[in-house]
């Protein structure tokens, strides 16, 4: 009988080691908490047979709560195997209207982003004012001599005439911010006073909105943040707005050169005020919402899975907003993936007879599946341009509140 249960053991062993490492990667690819309609709700459909398990009182406690309640769930692998322990918390889906149109961007800076940092030619030599005084690009000057600094002509006629004169800034570099005293030093070749560096106070581009809240009004585009592309530093908000855009041609994207939408300000009335710039797209309040807007709801992230989606885009101007064949090939559901949740493949030869795949004008460009909004376009890969990052339209949906 010994003999059996070792030999039972030994047979086993290798079983249970490999579902114990693959409980183990399916918990890292997992995130620790989500939000689901129901305590019914399926988990993660698309990669694991995975779903949760809830203790009975805290689901009668559910029950009984009207305050969207977050209950504690064993996340287990075939049904049996628990792989770990999450927070999820109960609520209805968001009802948003879905965009896909193409709209203006300006945005104006709080304090000045150091796009580069330069040497300067002088009459002793080769001088570097600013990175002598320890200033970094993407750090964002907030004033000079008590000023404070909102444009780029301000800070030039600060420094006309400055040589040699040390200059007291205030810098902001991510949550810290610090003192810096920089010399100006005379440019011999261009006979002014310089400080090395390069700063921007605005940027304009072109992006997609991917939804509007009905009620707030808010709305959310680009699903990432316009950045400054020397830096690739975050732009810091002060006040911006969205306007009409006229499209007026597309340069196509190809291997290793990614194309664009090209357009023009249609109007220079805003149709919106911008509010926010993070990592996860732009956010604002729109003036007026859509006519013949319908209303639909967003996907939790484990409700998405592989498979066919519609990409909503707008690349010209007679044609408007326009559904497109995608397939989502890849999702990260973890929270260790801010705004590359999903890799998506352009599929629709209509699209890609007209723009070669993903463009940049693009992003924000929402992704529909099984009539939810799941996401949005985020990023075009440069060696495949039939291919990009998308995030979570779950994500973006939190940042609506702020």
């Amino acid at each position: 009988m010994k003999g059996f249960w070792r030999g039972l053991v030994k047979l086993l062993s290798p079983v249970l080691g490999g579902l114990f490492l693959c409980a183990a990667l399916i918990g890292y690819l997992t995130p620790d908490a989500l939000t689901a309609a129901t305590t019914d709700s399926a988990f993660l459909n698309g990669n694991f047979p995975l779903s949760l398990h809830y203790e009975e009182n805290t689901v009668t406690a559910a029950a009984s709560d009207k305050q969207t309640p977050s209950l504690k769930a064993q996340l287990l692998l075939l049904g049996f195997f628990p792989v770990k322990e999450v927070n999820v918390t109960i609520s209805d889906h968001q009802q948003v209207y879905v965009g896909g149109n193409a709209f203006g961007l300006r945005l104006y800076t709080d304090g000045l982003v150091v796009s580069s940092i330069s040497s300067i030619q002088t009459e002793k030599g080769i001088a570097d004012p600013a990175a002598d005084a320890g200033l970094e690009q993407g750090d964002i000057l907030l004033s000079v001599n008590g000023e404070t600094l909102c444009t780029n002509e301000q800070l030039a006629d600060i420094v006309t005439g400055q040589a040699d004169t040390p200059l007291h800034f205030r810098v902001k570099r991510g949550e810290r911010i610090f003192s810096a005293d920089i010399t100006p030093v005379y440019d011999t070749q261009t006979k002014s006073s310089k400080l090395g560096l390069h700063v921007r106070d605005s940027i304009a581009g072109i992006g997609t909105m991917t939804f509007i809240d009905p009620d707030s009004h808010r709305f959310a585009g680009l699903g990432h943040g316009l950045c400054d592309t020397a830096s690739g530093c975050l732009m810091p908000l002060l006040n911006g707005d969205i306007v009409p855009i006229r499209i007026t041609s597309v340069v196509k994207s190809m291997c290793g050169h990614p194309g664009t939408l090209c357009g023009s300000f249609a109007d220079s009335d805003a149709e919106g005020t911008l509010s926010q710039n993070s990592e996860h797209g732009v956010y604002g309040q729109i003036n007026t919402l859509p006519q013949q807007g319908e209303l639909i709801p967003v996907a939790f992230r484990q409700e998405i899975v592989r498979g066919a989606a519609q990409l909503i885009c707008t690349i010209d101007d007679t044609s408007g907003p326009c559904a497109y064949n995608v397939e989502i090939e890849d999702i990260s559901y973890n929270d260790r993936q801010s705004v590359k949740n999903m890799v998506i493949h352009i599929t629709d030869e209509r699209l890609l007879r007209q723009t070669g795949g993903i463009v940049q004008g693009m992003s924000g460009s929402p992704i529909l599946q099984n009539g939810q909004l799941a996401g949005a376009l985020t990023h075009v890969f440069i060696n495949d341009p039939t291919r990009g990052y998308a995030v979570f339209a779950e994500t973006m949906t939190a940042f609506t509140d702020r």
